[in-house]
């Protein structure tokens, strides 16, 4: 009962007015920065800490746990209204979110956006308050084979899903491989694809991948349709605030479920919330496809519940790893590392002992700043989709320069200008044809991970590939991956035959 004591304490520091007012502004700012597509909630983080550098350590530390959820939320309204996620951990979620918001449904979508992020970031920050040391021993048990089966577990999953053909998901998770490919092989040092540009060394940023294929490839195709029917539709908004029973009744056992789904991946060093956001959105279609729920494709709230709460499920938790293990294991994390350090402190078992109020502070404030948030964001749900009616022209005007502002911010390079053009161009060419996207971006953000960990597991086991099945964790992942895809094919081959039959 130490921790409720602890808690108590992190509570008395937060709920006075300057700290109050920090978790607001951090919201606030949070979400406004997460908004602009191709900077998200990490950018948001590190353009927003020379800020803090007059605050004292607990101010900053409350401002920044606003700011974190405030960012992840930024990402996701973007994504929803102009399919231009602020950040890759919001790709999956802004799948059904934008086609719900095409359908007339943007204020629904993103209130089960603000709620799946409420719902999955008060759960994970219990757990961290509680159960941080043990949940830090789940990283230690992932080796390089454990690794790889979880990166094969996503990248198939994920093809197999997204799309109405197996072959399409497999030929997009391709193309996100290739692109992958590109720079400086992490093991041996050789430059790979780079065309002997030394811009090129460090690979292509997953920050131009997503502004290309998905702000830019959108914007594209959205002029393609210009001067048709299409063209001249306007995106209805009912503007409801609330979801209605039935919506309600649909999106919490997704919430559920992506909070589950998006617990654990908090601690495992992969990168982000990318895959248990894109696992959480299979995991819902999969059980949408075996009620005979058809809404997948046209805007199901499920679609958007599941992803949102796993991504805040596995930011929380990943903070937990932070402060538990001193272990980074996104790049939001590992800004907040930074930050740490730039105060003088490190991350780690002894944190709870050196500067035990500060850290108490910190966990009580995420439960502040989601509360903050969510009081924020909902009323404002109806506000935010009036963009919709915005004239086409002057929308993705507005997007096209935003997305290339927040490429170059983030490298000050030329040549990812004209990357983001070519990817655009890409992703326009995907849609024309029928492609999926998703698979592309896990590719490019898996790639070079199980690229690497499938080299160090042939390395330790001196080239045996029986290293790979090795442990009862990636048995276990290839086995549900096997049953799952096998599920996958005869329910489709038998929806196939009954269509068949109709006809």
């Amino acid at each position: 009962m130490d921790q409720l004591a602890n808690l108590g304490q992190g509570f008395l520091t937060v709920l006075t007015p300057m700290n109050m007012l920090w978790v607001f502004v951090g919201a606030l700012l949070g979400t406004a920065v997460g908004v602009l597509p191709g900077l998200g909630s990490a950018m948001a983080v590190a353009l927003l800490l020379p800020v803090t550098f007059s605050l004292d350590p607990i101010g900053a530390f409350i401002m920044f746990a606003g700011v974190l959820f405030g960012g992840l939320f930024g990402d996701s309204i973007s994504g929803i209204l102009m399919n231009t996620p602020g950040n890759s951990t919001a790709i999956a979620g802004s799948i059904e979110g934008h086609r719900m918001a095409k359908s007339g449904r943007a204020a629904q979508a993103l209130a089960t956006s603000a709620i799946g992020a409420f719902v999955g970031g008060i759960v994970s920050s219990v757990l961290v308050v509680f159960f941080a040391p043990s949940l830090a021993q789940l990283a230690t048990l992932f080796g390089p084979a454990e690794y790889l089966a979880l990166a094969v577990f996503a990248f198939v999953a994920i093809s197999a899903v997204v799309s109405d053909s197996v072959l399409r998901g497999l030929s997009a998770l391709v193309i996100g491989l290739a692109i992958a490919l590109v720079g400086i092989d992490g093991i041996s040092g050789a430059a790979r694809f780079t065309g002997g540009m030394p811009e090129l060394f460090d690979g292509v940023d997953i920050v131009v991948i997503t502004v290309g294929l998905l702000a830019l490839g959108e914007v594209v195709s959205v002029a393609a349709k210009r001067g048709t029917k299409q063209d001249n539709e306007v995106i209805p908004s009912s503007g409801r605030l609330w979801l209605s029973r039935k919506e309600f009744r649909l999106a919490t056992p997704a919430w559920l479920r992506g909070t589950a789904i998006g617990v654990p991946f908090g601690i495992i060093p992969v990168g982000g919330s990318e895959v248990p956001t894109f696992l959480a959105y299979g995991t819902e279609r999969r059980l949408a496809t075996r009620r005979g729920d058809r809404t997948f494709g046209k805007g199901a709230i499920q679609g958007v519940a599941g992803p949102e709460a796993a991504g805040n499920a596995t930011a929380g938790t990943a903070m937990g790893a932070l402060l538990a293990l001193g272990l980074p294991t996104s790049a939001t994390a590992a800004v907040l590392l930074a930050a740490f350090r730039q105060y003088g402190l490190q991350p780690g078992p002894l944190l709870f002992e050196r500067a035990s109020e500060l850290v108490w502070a910190l966990l009580a404030s995420f439960f502040v700043g989601m509360v903050v948030l969510l009081i924020l964001n909902l009323p404002f749900a109806p506000l935010w989709a009036k963009l919709l009616r915005v004239p086409r022209h002057y929308l993705y005007s507005g997007i096209t320069v935003f997305a290339m502002l927040g490429v170059y911010a983030t490298s000050g390079k030329i040549l990812d200008l004209v990357l983001v053009l070519a990817i655009g161009l890409l992703g326009f060419a995907m849609r024309r044809y029928g492609l999926p996207v998703a698979p592309v971006l896990i590719g490019v953000i898996l790639g070079p991970l199980a690229e690497t960990e499938f080299r160090r597991a042939m390395a330790v086991s001196g080239g045996d590939p029986a290293v790979l099945v090795g442990s009862p964790i990636a048995i276990g992942l290839y086995s549900v991956l096997v049953l799952g895809v096998a599920g996958l094919l005869v329910q489709r081959a038998r929806t196939r035959r009954r269509q068949e039959a109709q006809a």
